[in-house]
């Protein structure tokens, strides 16, 4: 069938025109001539109005769309697709002897090695920090004078330096006094060396002693697994801040006899609030040789608790 190559088209405006006859003619505006027929007329309060009315002339005729060509037939088989196609089937059936003897000569390989030198097991930080609490039941009181840097051992200097450090990583600005910790027999551990003890000593120190020195007793556990590291043996030290811990010793020795006084004169057992652990054994150490008191603890985790009970 032939394609129309004209035709005449009408609307409210000569573009809306234009636009129907491109429509029906389905050609672009570069492809016709647009000849306009009679302008659109709008009358007298709507008497007498009229469209306007164009005619399209086309200038080019599309060529119609070739009919799409069949699909080409499959190539015949060659020799070389044969056994491009053979080849995988021929992998897959002797991969695995393959892997198999490739497992085995890596085997062998390994074998022949020479054994590999190992090293000695560091001792693990807490076996460096075994019994690490039982230094704070000691008798802080009795501490001696602060000693001369000529008489302080390698395990002090590697604590001393790694206390300093880690103040200074705080933005702490302190001074660290040197002395040594007495034992005694009170202390339980008088065939012992004596600890070494470094007292902190400033202004506004207390955020490093904290509720209940808690702070205090993370910094003293940090300072000693960063020396015991390094000494490679367990720091034989103890960490205090502006003597907290001398003080709180004696209020704990004081508390231990009052209590043990009370349970003797109303002859019931006397329960102490929660405490750590090191502060128990001062309980404990203090009342082991008392003539009408014995000590027990009982609870659990941060409840746990001294008792003191009348003989």
């Amino acid at each position: 069938m032939e394609p129309r190559r004209s035709i005449e088209a009408t609307g409210e405006s000569i573009q809306e025109a234009i636009d129907k006859g491109l429509a029906a003619l389905g050609a672009a505006p570069n492809e016709v001539i647009v000849e306009v027929l009679e302008e659109p007329s709008r009358g007298v309060f709507g008497i007498g109005a009229r469209p306007a009315r164009v005619r399209l002339q086309v200038l080019i005729t599309r060529p119609p769309a070739p009919p799409p060509a069949p699909p080409a037939p499959p190539p015949a088989p060659t020799a070389q697709s044969e056994k491009t196609e053979r080849k995988p089937r021929e992998h897959s059936e002797h991969k695995e002897p393959r892997e198999q003897k490739a497992r085995a000569e890596r085997r062998e390989r390994r074998a022949e090695r020479p054994p590999r030198q190992e090293r000695a097991p560091r001792p693990p930080a807490d076996e460096l920090l075994e019994d690490h609490e039982d230094d704070e039941a000691l008798p802080l009181t009795d501490a001696g004078p602060d000693v001369d840097e000529a008489e302080l051992d390698d395990d002090v200097k590697v604590a001393r330096e790694v206390l300093m450090q880690l103040l200074q990583k705080m933005s702490v600005r302190a001074q660290i006094s040197v002395r040594r910790v007495e034992t005694t027999r009170e202390s339980g551990r008088e065939n012992e060396a004596a600890p070494w003890l470094l007292n902190v000593t400033g202004h506004e120190l207390n955020p490093l002693i904290g509720r209940r020195g808690e702070t205090l007793a993370a910094l003293q556990y940090v300072t000693r697994l960063i020396s015991s590291r390094q000494l490679q043996h367990r720091a034989n030290i103890i960490v205090d801040v502006d003597g907290y811990k001398s003080r709180r010793s004696q209020l704990l020795r004081g508390l231990a006899l009052r209590m043990a006084e009370q349970a003797v004169q109303q002859k019931r057992t006397v329960a102490l609030e929660p405490m750590p652990p090191h502060e128990r054994r001062i309980i404990h150490l203090t009342l082991r040789d008392h003539a009408q008191v014995s000590t027990r603890s009982v609870g659990e985790g941060e409840g746990r608790k001294v008792t003191i009970v009348p003989k």
